[in-house]
């Protein structure tokens, strides 16, 4: 199935490393609105570079256009795709207001055509063998997702560069707010584990103003906000995301008979570890347990709870982009050319994509809005 990128930023080098994992996913092309990105690109790459957008839109032999704008354009980029006849897969959010996102899943029903969304996380090997395992707990009732990406902004994200050489795009991350870029991370599994939000009860802050010389007239948006999240299902979840807490991207889920967590949401097959109710601890948990009443005082170090999950043997070397964003960010895509050759639609599109961009901007909005905030959407 031929594909044509529209974006050539940060993030179009991760897809282009996970791509060579889907040889049935043709590149025919990509555009950018900047002619010297969009040159370095296609040049690292050898892939045709095309003069215009429209002339993606008019070229017959695309059956998928992969929107890698930047979230204000999302909108405007797939809505004209999906009008030009052509599927589409977009980069998270699906749009930055509820009700384009929802004109834009109107418009692929429409159109009858297959719009889904980033991220592919939850697609993940780790995924897999969470849904697995998830009976072994008893009914999920609480979980923690953490979606903290350490203080970038203190960092020399200035210098950060792809491997076609694009700049991170550090002052418009600031702008649009790590939620928006990051909460898909958690909510996509979120969602496919528990099913839809019911409500959500969150907060959102600035809680570093002055992130440093050359942000000083940057319009910033939220870099911490929290969520309590009560799903249909009954379980219930916090959600973080900031730019200032020490990384962490764990996800913790707490059932009746033991608990699940996972070590690292961006990891295709991250460490996951299972804590069954009454089985006996390992023998570094035991000693501590003895030894802390004895000298009064908490131990900070605490061995992981736990037994470790394996992984079956991977049958062939799968291309992930470097830590620590090792997602297979391709994957969704190969995911919506299956599920379009056999005719059917693939998890995170439409309805799921829709409902997890309201979760993500009620969550980046909190302010905005009267608490409880009731999700519309359903799948």
């Amino acid at each position: 199935m031929n594909i044509a990128f529209v974006g050539t930023g940060f993030v179009a080098d991760y897809y282009m490393t996970s791509l060579a994992n889907y040889p049935q996913l043709v590149l025919v092309g990509a555009y950018d609105h900047n002619a010297k990105r969009l040159n370095e690109f296609c040049h690292y790459y050898k892939v045709k570079a095309f003069s215009s957008f429209k002339e993606i839109l008019a070229d017959l032999s695309i059956d998928i256009v992969v929107n890698l704008t930047t979230p204000e354009n999302h909108f405007h980029i797939s809505s004209a795709a999906l009008n030009a006849g052509k599927h589409v897969y977009s980069e998270k959010p699906l749009a930055m207001e509820f009700n384009d996102a929802a004109k834009l899943v109107e418009l692929a029903k429409t159109k009858n055509l297959i719009l889904a969304a980033a991220p592919a996380n939850a697609l993940s090997d780790a995924h897999k063998l969470v849904q697995q395992n998830l009976q072994k707990i008893g009914q999920p009732r609480l979980v923690y997702a953490e979606m903290e990406d350490g203080p970038v902004f203190r960092d020399k994200w200035a210098t950060w560069k792809s491997r076609s050489g694009a700049p991170w795009p550090g002052l418009h991350e600031f702008e649009i707010g790590c939620t928006l870029e990051h909460a898909g991370y958690a909510l996509s599994w979120l969602v496919s584990l528990f099913g839809p939000v019911k409500t959500v009860n969150a907060f959102a802050a600035i809680s570093f103003p002055d992130k440093g010389e050359g942000t000083e007239h940057i319009q910033m948006a939220p870099d911490f906000t929290v969520g309590c999240l009560q799903f249909h299902s009954g379980t219930i979840a916090r959600v973080t995301c900031g730019l200032a807490m020490p990384r962490d991207r764990s996800l913790t889920i707490v059932g009746d008979h033991g608990s699940i967590t996972v070590d690292d949401l961006w990891d295709e097959r991250s460490h996951i570890r299972l804590e069954k109710l009454g089985e006996k601890r390992s023998f570094m948990q035991r000693v501590l347990n003895q030894i802390e009443p004895r000298f009064g005082k908490f131990i900070n170090f605490r061995p992981a709870p736990g037994k470790r999950l394996s992984y079956p043997k991977q049958t062939k070397d799968v291309k992930l982009p470097a830590f620590p964003s090792q997602i297979d960010f391709a994957r969704g895509i190969a995911d919506m050319e299956r599920a379009i050759s056999i005719g059917t639609k693939p998890f995170f599109s439409a309805d799921v994509a829709l409902h997890i961009t309201e979760v993500a901007l009620a969550l980046n909005n909190a302010n905005n809005h009267s608490q409880p905030y009731q999700v519309q959407s359903r799948f």
